[in-house]
């Protein structure tokens, strides 16, 4: 493999392992003490949570970065290329560094087998400890107690929220699924939960391992009034901090205000100017990310958002209940087989109008005879496609000026729909 590109790696760490999950931290633990990867920098930030994981990420990022510090963030899963998961200091990694670093995993991990993930997340580790990061934002794939990223000591861990998903690893209840996300917590070092309803079991865990543990609602909160919101938080020490006539944001308050919790504990400067336009400036693609392109000579927006999960579904339907606009609104909508399709699409099916559906490229995707058959049997008015792309040209025929066409229900989806925009560049 030494001179092999990142398509032939990836394409070679998908067959490596003989499963594509398998949860346990052993066999990566074992190769990153040998590689010396287990502090990638000195400020180590875990992320886990159902939900909010990636805008919360992109918060303490910029947070961090505005101050600056040298920032290294890693993300998964990735929308078009693998390099979208590894970040520093706002740059993609290179795929020669990527390659450099896989070839050095391979030769060193023996007979040691490594999930696609597992190998990625050491690859991430290295990267990070050769350009000398002042933090690392680590976010958790799956779980978080035999989640890879857990080979390393969060200085603080996060939890953005806790709800039923992955339930074959994770469990079918809200207090199982705190323990497996606890699970990032260390001794003595603080947790900040995005949650303000979190299961007694994660308070449980935090007082069992001596994490001091700060929870929304209780310890921080954030209030709207008019077009700002006010989030009132506490220092390491205790202190009360405010932060004042913040404008609106286009990704979860709830996220931004964990944010600042998280940043209140590192001790660096609060400079209320500096931090309002940190939050302004974070992103993430594919949640509540909107497009207007010109089709056939009229103009067609687009809000392409990947919730997939009951959790995701009940913010979005809150939040176009909350912008309305003048015409109607079209679906184009996808689900994993193993998602919780009644969860996903019953909060919506009162802000939306026409659903157009297709399979992923996947086979893990439920087909389009399936979404369509459910959607008919709630009386929704609804077109199956043998492809997204095929999914969106319909639905944008239809659509007006006034009108809005929503993309959402998987990675997949918006991935397919990132592709497909390109055409309108």
């Amino acid at each position: 493999m030494i001179n092999s590109n990142l398509k032939d790696w990836l394409a070679y760490l998908e067959k490596l392992h003989p499963s594509s999950i398998d949860m346990g931290l052993e066999r990566i633990q074992q190769v990153a003490v040998k590689l010396k990867l287990t502090r990638p920098a000195p400020l180590v930030i875990t992320v886990t949570g159902t939900n909010g994981k990636g805008s919360t990420c992109a918060f303490i990022t910029k947070l961090l970065a505005n101050q600056g510090l040298k920032v290294g963030l890693y993300t998964s899963p990735h929308l078009l290329h693998y390099q979208e998961r590894i970040v520093i200091n706002g740059q993609e990694v290179t795929e020669s560094a990527l390659c450099n670093a896989f070839d050095i995993i391979e030769k060193s991990r023996g007979d040691i087998s490594l999930t696609y993930f597992e190998f990625g997340t050491l690859a991430t580790l290295m990267l990070f400890q050769q350009v000398n990061l002042d933090a690392a934002i680590l976010e958790v794939g799956l779980g978080g107690r035999l989640d890879a990223v857990n080979i390393v000591d969060a200085d603080i861990a996060v939890v953005t929220s806790i709800g039923i998903d992955h339930q074959e690893w994770l469990g079918n209840t809200r207090d199982s699924v705190a323990i497996e996300k606890s699970g990032i917590f260390r001794q003595g070092h603080p947790a900040v939960c995005g949650d303000n309803n979190p299961p007694s079991a994660l308070i449980g865990q935090a007082l069992q391992k001596q994490t001091p543990l700060l929870i929304r609602d209780k310890d921080f909160k954030f209030t709207i009034n008019n077009q700002c919101w006010q989030w009132q938080g506490h220092d390491k020490q205790g202190h009360l901090l405010e932060l004042k006539n913040i404008p609106l944001l286009s990704l979860p308050l709830a996220n931004a205000a964990t944010a600042l919790q998280v940043y209140a504990l590192l001790g660096l400067p609060w400079q209320p100017c500096k931090l309002i336009n940190s939050l302004q400036r974070a992103t993430v693609t594919g949640r509540l990310e909107h497009h207007t392109i010109d089709f056939k000579g009229k103009k067609v927006h687009l809000l392409l958002d990947v919730g997939h999960n009951p959790h995701a579904a009940n913010f979005l339907a809150q939040y176009l209940t909350d912008h309305p606009i003048k015409g109607r609104r079209y679906a184009v909508f996808s689900l994993l087989a193993d998602k919780d399709l009644n969860g996903v699409i019953t909060p919506l099916l009162a802000v939306i109008d026409n659903w157009a559906v297709a399979p992923l490229t996947t086979p893990r995707s439920n087909s389009a005879t399936t979404l369509a058959g459910y959607l008919l049997n709630k009386q929704q008015q609804v077109t199956t496609c043998n492809s997204i792309a095929t999914a969106l040209t319909l639905q944008t025929e239809k659509a007006t000026a006034d009108d809005e066409i929503l993309v959402f229900g998987s990675f997949y989806v918006v991935a397919d729909a990132l592709l497909w925009l390109k055409n309108f560049d």
